[in-house]
């Protein structure tokens, strides 16, 4: 099956380049999140790489009720629109009810559905009529196959150009695994698909009150997730990843980040110039 190409605003998913989507995991301040934007725009420009700034307004699935959300929807939106527009990039945020998706859409280029909400019809129908692309995380539960329905809800509500996003396998134990096979397989169904590589590395619930992780295994598993092939990158950076009021464990430094793109260009330049994606029949 040919694999549909998404537009975000002036770029393409699944395009003839591989897509980057990082920013903090949650917003904690205008400035230092428009100076991530523009750091990470400069290093993928480096590379040929598009890029996408991601945040969110409110992170309603901390594990903690005290836990450190966001700034809230109204503050949120208007940052990530300010920023989005200051840096010249597109950007893209999560939702968690229905009734945010149309608010969000005026704002952002692209809406993000939470790996844990991607069954949610109310949810994918609002956010399918917004017009907006989206980005459907697989859910840590379900086979990479099982999202053939999730596509078909958001096709059936209005929207035809979803990505696919893959961010690990949970087993319990506060431990997620990669199968590196769903992203053939869920590229089979027609969509471009993405790669959740600091999400990947989580320990959800880890730490007690708060999730933890290890980062030092994010770009092993870019590097396989490259290897295969893949249209997008996802992945959550901050200046200072051991201050982030959340998934600091699993973030990238941002300072690290030239490094760490140029071993992804070496090996996507090899996949898409000489031996192409790996594919399966749908």
């Amino acid at each position: 099956m040919d694999v549909k190409k998404v537009k975000v605003r002036d770029i393409t998913v699944g395009g003839d380049k591989l897509t980057v989507v990082a920013g903090p995991c949650v917003l904690d301040t205008y400035e230092e999140a428009l100076f991530i934007a523009r750091e990470m725009k400069k290093c993928c420009a480096e590379f040929g790489f598009n890029y996408i700034f991601k945040a969110s307004f409110d992170k309603a699935n901390r594990t903690s009720i005290s836990s450190y959300r966001g700034p809230g929807l109204e503050k949120g939106l208007e940052w990530l629109s300010a920023v989005a527009k200051e840096a010249d990039v597109p950007a893209v945020t999560d939702i968690h009810e229905p009734y945010q998706a149309e608010i969000a859409a005026k704002h952002v280029d692209l809406l993000q559905i939470p790996a844990f909400l991607c069954r949610q019809t109310d949810l994918l129908a609002a956010a399918s009529r917004t017009g907006l692309p989206l980005n459907i995380k697989k859910a840590q539960f379900m086979a990479p196959e099982d999202m053939a329905s999730v596509v078909g809800k958001c096709s059936e509500s209005g929207c035809s150009e979803v990505i696919l996003c893959e961010r690990g396998t949970s087993f319990g134990y506060h431990e997620l695994s990669v199968d590196f096979r769903s992203l053939p397989v869920m590229r089979a169904l027609g969509c471009p698909v993405m790669f959740d590589a600091t999400h990947s590395v989580q320990k959800p619930g880890g730490k007690g009150t708060c999730s933890g992780g290890n980062r030092a295994f994010a770009l092993p598993l870019m590097r396989a997730a490259a290897a295969i092939g893949v249209d997008a990158l996802f992945m959550e950076v901050h200046p200072r990843p051991d201050e982030a009021k959340c998934d600091g464990p699993n973030s990238l430094c941002l300072s690290d980040m030239r490094g760490i793109l140029r071993q992804v260009y070496e090996i996507d330049n090899i996949v898409r110039e000489r031996i192409g994606f790996a594919a399966i029949e749908a």
